[in-house]
């Protein structure tokens, strides 16, 4: 009896986890089907120096989100701190996630000067700098 009972829980579990799966394929699919359109992400990560203090990095979060206020050429805009328990961040501990609609709008936001003023602030506490470029699929 004992046999049925464990057989018949695992029928169902692998029954429950099939169909999560199809239905993930399912959700997945949508959502890449509502957005057809492309945008260029910009991915920069920081690594500070040891001796920067919390009050300088305050002050760069802070000017680093007045820049999509400065430059109407970033289309969208987030940030955060690494928290991930895998301690493969190599010292990077800040990231900015910049979204432009197009090659023009970044070209005009690189050379910008509020960009270029952001980037004097930021280079004398500046331990490392990463940054990666893609077109959302």
């Amino acid at each position: 009896m004992k046999t049925i009972s464990l057989a018949l829980s695992l029928l169902a579990f692998i029954t429950i986890s099939a169909q999560e799966k199809t239905a993930t394929k399912e959700k997945m699919t949508h959502t890449t089907s509502l957005n057809s359109t492309k945008l260029l992400r910009h991915v920069v990560l920081f690594k500070f120096k040891e001796e920067t203090s919390n009050d300088d990095i305050t002050k760069i979060e802070a000017a680093f989100q007045e820049l999509p206020k400065k430059i109407k050429e970033i289309f969208g805009y987030e940030w955060g701190l690494n928290n991930s328990p895998e301690n493969l961040n190599k010292g990077f501990t800040h990231c900015f996630f910049l979204t432009f609609k197009s090659e023009a709008d970044r070209e005009k936001y690189l050379p910008h000067a509020d960009h270029k003023a952001f980037g004097a602030l930021l280079t004398p506490h500046l331990e490392d700098v990463l940054v990666i470029d893609y077109w959302t699929n």
